[in-house]
């Protein structure tokens, strides 16, 4: 019997790296940025990523991406649930 691999979504190449950001930093990160959480852009608690890295609704999610022009795009993501 084969033993069945199982598939992480975070370990594809085109897939940005995501992590949670601890509580008092994203509090700080949305003060910086003038906004309150609601007004970023949504992560769904069911998105694949979100399962696997385990974001819960409330939970701010960064995601850094290359860049061809900047290196580097730090984004950042309000999980909602979902």
């Amino acid at each position: 019997m084969v033993k069945a691999h199982k598939f992480k979504v975070t370990d594809h190449e085109l897939v940005p790296k995501h992590e949670i950001v601890p509580v008092e930093e994203a509090i700080k990160i949305l003060k910086e940025l003038g906004v309150k959480p609601e007004q970023l852009p949504y992560l769904r608690a069911s998105d694949p990523v979100a399962r696997e890295i385990g974001a819960k609704p409330g939970d701010l999610v960064r995601i850094i991406r290359k860049s061809p022009t900047a290196g580097r795009v730090v984004v950042y993501r309000y999980v909602m649930a979902g």
